[in-house]
């Protein structure tokens, strides 16, 4: 049995309520024919911001043709020693609390590492300054979800230029659960036989004891725990 729950706008906010096309709510006013100058005249009628906070800037745009462009870096970052580890923290985002575990995982990572992020879930953390190592930011923004593929690459790339597989590299990916277009990332992944990956805030729902028991045999999937547990597993 399904329920649906709908939320009332407060009476109060009704008239700051605009809907067009085949959307409506009673009481609130309908926008048709693309004639949107009732939500204009409302916009500038408000009082709006009394002033701008600047929040500095986000350095964005990571994604594999930038990455590659800086990989003799990271490699031999990773040779030398001034790189320990990278992270590939990204996924879904939702609205449970658990949530901030990405956060606190990321702002926790050892100043020494590198994290690497993408999809909704990034907008948690992605605006924190985690400084650089050797003119690399360490975190790196590689894009949306669809940019999986990037990530993928540089983590093959990585692989081809130490002669190893992507499990043996200094790599841990640490995803966030929530859309149905995970799913196709997850599968992708473990066809590519990845494994190791932590998962959470909750498994997915079709995770049955037994499917999980079978994924954990086969490709080493963990739910998450705490971000200090988990560094402390991955780290040693």
């Amino acid at each position: 049995m399904t329920t649906n729950c709908i939320q009332e706008p407060q009476q109060s906010y009704l008239d700051n309520i605009f809907t067009t096309g085949t959307v409506g709510w009673p009481g609130a006013r309908h926008v048709e024919n693309g004639k949107f100058a009732p939500v204009i005249e409302k916009a500038l009628a408000m009082d709006g911001f009394s002033d701008d906070e600047d929040k500095g800037s986000v350095n964005v745009g990571f994604a594999r043709n930038t990455i590659m462009g800086v990989a003799g870096k990271v490699i031999e970052g990773i040779k030398n020693g001034a790189i320990s580890h990278i992270f590939l923290v990204g996924g879904c985002d939702g609205a449970k609390s658990s949530r901030s575990y990405y956060t606190d995982f990321v702002d926790a990572a050892p100043a020494d590492s590198l994290v690497l992020t993408l999809a909704c879930g990034k907008y948690r953390f992605f605006d924190h300054d985690l400084g650089e190592i050797g003119g690399i930011p360490r975190l790196l923004d590689v894009g949306q979800c669809n940019d999986a593929y990037s990530a993928i690459q540089v983590a093959v790339a990585l692989a081809e230029a130490f002669q190893c597989s992507v499990n043996e590299l200094p790599l841990s990916l640490i995803l966030s659960w929530y859309e149905q277009k995970a799913v196709a990332i997850l599968l992708t992944l473990l066809h590519l036989g990845i494994k190791n990956i932590r998962l959470g805030p909750s498994l997915p729902a079709f995770i049955s004891p037994r499917v999980l028991e079978t994924l954990v045999k086969a490709f080493a999937i963990k739910p998450i725990s705490t971000p200090e547990e988990d560094l402390q597993a991955i780290l040693g």
